[in-house]
């Protein structure tokens, strides 16, 4: 039986390097920046108590990259950290069908992923107008609801919203 309540995190993936141009983009590493702002995003979202039970990222290197250094940063085990492959190039309804299958065990998920549907599914699923999510900005909403299969059925709501550039708080 899950609880009541629901969290999910969003992460937009780290920066990316474009230095090697013979890498397919799955392979894309993060470059400096990225790598300092993983941490420093891990590390707010633990201070600030937004901890995931279960992280899920896109196999995307850049993207594993960043779900590892924010697990990290949080004392979560990387290697509990799960690959979904519908989390890479897809739209917000394949992401809303990760979502909707998800255990009811777990009441507090973070996928990491990649624009634009990052974005869009932030701002559908948090009725919010974000233009664009930065790399590596945290998106917080929450959910009145027993199980993520209720999701279509249910309005979420933007807990907190933060992104390496900006206040350093998670605020609406």
């Amino acid at each position: 039986m899950g609880t009541k309540q629901k969290t999910l995190y969003l992460v937009r993936h780290a920066k990316s390097s474009w230095k090697d141009f013979s890498l397919a983009d799955i392979d894309r590493p993060l470059n400096k920046r990225g790598r300092r702002s993983a941490p420093d995003m891990g590390e707010r979202m633990l201070t600030q108590g937004h901890i995931p039970e279960l992280i899920i990222s896109s196999p995307a290197n850049r993207a594993r990259s960043t779900a590892r250094i924010i697990a990290d940063q949080m004392g979560y085990d990387p290697a509990a950290i799960e690959i979904e492959d519908k989390l890479y190039f897809s739209g917000t309804l394949r992401m809303r069908q990760v979502i909707e299958g998800l255990d009811d065990s777990h009441g507090k998920v973070m996928l990491v992923g990649h624009n634009p549907a990052m974005t869009h599914l932030m701002n559908d699923l948090a009725n919010s107008e974000v233009d664009n999510m930065p790399t590596c900005a945290v998106a917080v909403i929450g959910f009145d609801m027993a199980s993520w299969a209720e999701l279509d059925s249910v309005d979420g709501y933007l807990i907190g919203y933060d992104y390496p550039k900006g206040s350093g708080t998670f605020s609406a």
